[in-house]
């Protein structure tokens, strides 16, 4: 969902670009927390295209307002494709697994898109092939998941639930294809209206998911706690507008490598998170594992930027 910007060559202050960092930093890394909080009370997907329908409603509206140029059919089509990829399907899975893995694993498993993406990109569309220095960081990315997820943890006291892990899995795999096919598609010249036109069709995918699993006859109103409606209002304004619109900002005044932080930042925030405030276990074994799967990816991303 990232669209390349110019640098621009009035430099921002300081201050600017410090809250800008805080935002996608603290922000994003608090999402998964706010997923689990929401899901407590509402049905992981209807509560997703909920959060996906507010936000991208008023992104399209401010994108319009400023001028943005009435989107092509095409461009409904290729943002119906990628916000399918990940956002109905990459963000939903999150949600729909957070019902029973914690916060701060779920953002560990998500960190390692980095690494899903360097290879989707050599098998399917035609990318660079890794180097032995980029296979070093795959190779410890995923043995990172595996000593935070090994057949050990699996059952017991202390297990992590099976299919929800492979759920996200699958939803970040798919994020990370969903990323690489934005890159050569049809999307409008606004990065903000293309967002919010992602937004909006995948909510609408969203909504089909939800009734297809029937989420519906699960949904008891008076049964929703206000924890959950405060997490999905926070989803939506400062997970889905604030953050990605300090993203956005961010692209067009400091430099990728910069950031591109985030991606090691925002599990270490989850995981503090979710220890500190939803009493989410943090013993060694999950520490070490976060070190190695961040590690990996700070690997991926320096090779990237060389």
């Amino acid at each position: 969902m990232s669209h390349a910007r110019p640098v621009i060559t009035d430099r921002p202050s300081r201050l600017a670009i410090l809250a800008a960092f805080a935002a996608i930093y603290l922000v994003w890394g608090s999402t998964y927390l706010a997923i689990r909080f929401a899901v407590e009370t509402l049905p992981p997907f209807l509560m997703t295209a909920v959060r996906f329908l507010i936000a991208g409603a008023l992104m399209y509206a401010w994108a319009r307002a400023r001028g943005a140029p009435r989107p092509t059919a095409s461009n409904w089509i290729a943002t119906a494709l990628v916000g399918t990829l990940m956002l109905a399907v990459g963000v939903g899975a999150v949600a729909w697994a957070e019902q029973s893995v914690p916060s701060g694993i779920a953002a560990l498993i998500v960190a390692v898109g980095p690494l899903w993406m360097v290879l989707i990109d050599w098998l399917s569309f035609e990318g660079a092939r890794p180097s032995s220095r980029v296979w070093a960081g795959i190779v410890l990315g995923f043995t990172g998941v595996a000593l935070l997820v090994g057949p050990e943890r699996l059952a017991g006291a202390g297990r992590i639930d099976v299919m929800g892990t492979v759920v996200i899995v699958v939803g970040t795999i798919t994020w990370a294809y969903g990323s690489l096919y934005s890159r050569g598609t049809r999307l409008p010249s606004s990065a903000t209206l293309a967002a919010g036109m992602e937004m909006c069709t995948g909510a609408a995918v969203l909504l089909l998911f939800g009734t297809a699993v029937g989420e519906w006859s699960r949904l008891e109103l008076d049964g929703v706690s206000a924890l959950s409606l405060a997490s999905v209002a926070y989803l939506a304004v400062f997970g889905s507008i604030v953050a990605l619109g300090a993203y956005l900002w961010l692209l067009r005044v400091t430099t990728p490598a910069r950031i591109i932080t985030h991606a090691y930042v925002n599990p270490a925030v989850a995981l503090l998170l979710g220890w500190s405030l939803a009493d989410e276990p943090l013993n060694v074994r999950t520490l070490t594992a976060s070190a190695v799967i961040i590690a990996a990816v700070l690997i991926i991303l320096g090779e990237r930027r060389r």
